[in-house]
This record gives structure tokens, C-alpha cells and sequence, in this order.
């Protein structure tokens, strides 16, 4: 018997064999497949995919034999893997000095072998897609082309894992990263605040004690300062809400009263005589995820009323639940967006430069906040406004049961 020789390739080899992590993995239903179907069409009765670790030929999938590994030292596909040819054929091993005593063949009567290498992109060896019978034999061209065209299948199964590793490790960053993320926006958050309290809290100080005493440009200065940070205090608020806002969807889907659902809002948001909130809606109950849809609700119906400079304002709220979708038309007869801006409403601080019924602007933070809750739900928001007349938001998701 004559062992198989490390490739010259073999470091580099062995990496490209361990970047797909399939050593000492459990067998699969496609790699199952792959065997079952070379065994019938080359009618023998073992068909294998392996991959050559350091000292071991790994099976990753085994059809007529119960073991998973095997010496690599006594391996048919370490020879394999050093051919030049594209398919290796030993057609009688008893009489190939290569694997005379070899105990694949006196004691597992392995005679016939038939491998084709598993190269990978790079141009790698990693192993076989191989055949074994227990008797001298042939196979003829459609058979060996098979093995050729299905050891293809096989590297691509082996890739289509590699990159999924990789979406996997991506996604894992990306969750590391925003988790950092959330954590760093909370602690900057906590420590901006108090800051923030005592500024506003020395301004309205400042100007009760020196009431008549500054000139006007100290005034408007007084003025000045207590906007910008109290605008400041606004985007604290909203960069705080918009990282929690995913907290919202840990909560579980539940039949919800429309009519409670509606009474909770204007409990929420209706505080003067002037505000107006309707609703319709062709369901009594609705499947949804409650805490999640009661803050996009906050958030549009807030937006409608703040921005509104009309003497009656006005939102309406219709509702139409189907078996499988909720639909969330939110109308208000605001001041509108301006027709530039509404392509970029649900960016994350984008802003119209429109100001508030009490002169304040927007942080560009709550727009974005329900743009993510409802695709989060698994749906979609479109936005519709015209200046002087009002807005239209109209968002679907799907039902939760």
C-alpha cells in the first residue's frame, strides 16, 4: 500500500476546507440527495462526498456505509485530490499497487473507485464526489459525466453555505454595532439631560430676576438660548424614542378594540376644544401588535395637530381590517408639508423647515421612528400632503393571526 502525499498546496488547502465549516458536521437532506442519486446512476452501492482534513478523510455525506471517517492515511481520495486528471478511476484496486492491503480494500472490499475532486473557486481540492463497488467495473460517458456536472452541485451547495456564514457574521456585527449603538444614545441621552434642565431652568431664573433690567438684544438672547435648548431637549427625546421604539415589537399581537383603541388616543392627544379626532373603520376588532401601533398613532396625530395653525384642527382616522391585512389611513387638516420635502419625510433628521403652533421646528426623528415601526410589522407607509390643506398618511400591516 502507498499512502497518499500532501499536496504542496496542503496549509492553503486546509484553510479553504475549514473557511466552510462542514468538518464534523451532521448529515443534510441536499448532500444526502447528491449520493443517493450518483449510487443509482452509476449503479453502485456507496456513493460519498468527502472533505480531507489533516488525517482524516471526513464524509459528509455517506450513502452504504454507516461511517462518517476514515484514515486519511488509507483514503482513495488523497490520491485523488493529487491527480491531474478531472475524474480518477481505479477499476480493480487488487491489482493497483497503491492499495494492495490496504484495508478499505481487504476488509471493506472496496475493488472499484471512481472520484472526481471538489475544487472550490479558488481553484482548492477539497475533497471528492466518489463511487465504490465491490467488484472490478467501467462507467461509461453519461455516467462519468454526471459525476463531473454533480461535483459542480456539490461546490455549489459548499458556497451557497460560505456565503450564508457570511450574512450570518455580518448580521451578528450589525446587531453588536447597534446594540453599541442604542447603548451609546441612552448613556449620551441620561447625561445630556440634566445639563439641559439646569440651562433652562437658569434662563427662566435669569429673566425673572433681571425683568426690565436687560437691554432687548439681552432678551432676545434669553429667548434664543431657552429655544435652542429646549429644541436640543426635543432630539434627546427622539433619538431615545426611536432606538426603544424596537422594544415595542417584543410586545405580542392581541385582538384590539378599535373603539378603545380610538378612546385611548383622544385621551392621549385631545386637550383642548379646538381638536377634533374621528374615526371609522369597518372592524370592530383588529389583530395588531398594540403598544406598537398606539405609538405610530401618537406619533401621526401629534404631528397632525402640532402642525396646524388653523382655528379647528382636525384629524381622521378610518380603518379597514381584512384577513390578512390592516389598512391605517391617518388624514389632518394641517398646514402640509412642502411638495420637495415629502420624498425625504421618513428620513431620520430630515426636516421641513416648517415650525410648530408654537414657533418650534421638528427634530426629523418621529416621521422616521414610524417609518421603521411599521415595516417592522411588515408593512409600508406612504405620505400625501399639499401645503394649507393637510396631510395624509396611509400605512398597512400585515394581520398578526
Amino acid at each position: 500500500m502507498i499512502e497518499p502525499e500532501l499536496p504542496s498546496n496542503e496549509k492553503f488547502r486546509q484553510k479553504a476546507v475549514e473557511k466552510y465549516q462542514l468538518l464534523d458536521t451532521i448529515p443534510e437532506e441536499s448532500y444526502d440527495n447528491i449520493t443517493s442519486l450518483m449510487a443509482y446512476i452509476c449503479q453502485t452501492p456507496i456513493s460519498l462526498i468527502t472533505l480531507l482534513d489533516h488525517d482524516r478523510n471526513f464524509l459528509k455525506s455517506h450513502h452504504g456505509v454507516d461511517v462518517s471517517e476514515s484514515p486519511r492515511s488509507i483514503s482513495f481520495c488523497g490520491h485523488a485530490i493529487n491527480a491531474v486528471e478531472d475524474i480518477t478511476i481505479i477499476e480493480d484496486a487488487r491489482q493497483d499497487k497503491r492499495f494492495v492491503d490496504n484495508p478499505l480494500v481487504t476488509e471493506m472490499q472496496a475493488v472499484f473507485y471512481a472520484g472526481v475532486p471538489l475544487v472550490d473557486p479558488s481553484g482548492f481540492k477539497l475533497g471528492t464526489l466518489c463511487v465504490y463497488d465491490h467488484k472490478p467495473r467501467k462507467l461509461n460517458a453519461d455516467q462519468l459525466k454526471a459525476m463531473k456536472a454533480m461535483s459542480k452541485q456539490v461546490i455549489n451547495l459548499f458556497d451557497q453555505r460560505y456565503k450564508n456564514l457570511q450574512l450570518m457574521r455580518l448580521q451578528e456585527q450589525l446587531i453588536g454595532r447597534n446594540m453599541e449603538l442604542k447603548k451609546f444614545a441612552a448613556t449620551v441621552s441620561h447625561d445630556l439631560k440634566s445639563p439641559l434642565a439646569n440651562i433652562s431652568s437658569l434662563t427662566d431664573l435669569l429673566e425673572g430676576e433681571s425683568k426690565g433690567k436687560l437691554t432687548e438684544d439681552a432678551q432676545s438672547y434669553l429667548v434664543h438660548l431657552r429655544s435652542s435648548s429646549n429644541q436640543l431637549r426635543r432630539y434627546v427625546d427622539g433619538i431615545l424614542e426611536f432606538y426603544h421604539s424596537e422594544e415595542l415589537l417584543h410586545h405580542k399581537s392581541e385582538k384590539v378594540s378599535v373603539a378603545d383603541l380610538m378612546t385611548d388616543l383622544k385621551e392621549i392627544t385631545i386637550t383642548k376644544s379646538a381638536s377634533n379626532l374621528t374615526y371609522e373603520s369597518n372592524v370592530d376588532t383588529i389583530a395588531v401588535n398594540r403598544a406598537a401601533i398606539m405609538q405610530i398613532m401618537l406619533n401621526l396625530i401629534v404631528n397632525g395637530l402640532k402642525y396646524n395653525t388653523k382655528a379647528e384642527r382636525k384629524v381622521h382616522i378610518s380603518i379597514v381590517g381584512k384577513e390578512e391585512l390592516n389598512t391605517f389611513i391617518v388624514s389632518d387638516n394641517g398646514d402640509g408639508m412642502p411638495e420637495k420635502f415629502i420624498a425625504r419625510a421618513f428620513d431620520l433628521f430630515a426636516v421641513s423647515g416648517m415650525k410648530d403652533r408654537r414657533g418650534e421646528l421638528g427634530t426629523g426623528i418621529g416621521l422616521a421612528t414610524v417609518k421603521k415601526l411599521v415595516e417592522s410589522l411588515g408593512g409600508s407607509i406612504k405620505v400625501t400632503s399639499k401645503e394649507k390643506e393637510g396631510t395624509t398618511f396611509t400605512f398597512y400591516t400585515t394581520n398578526q393571526f
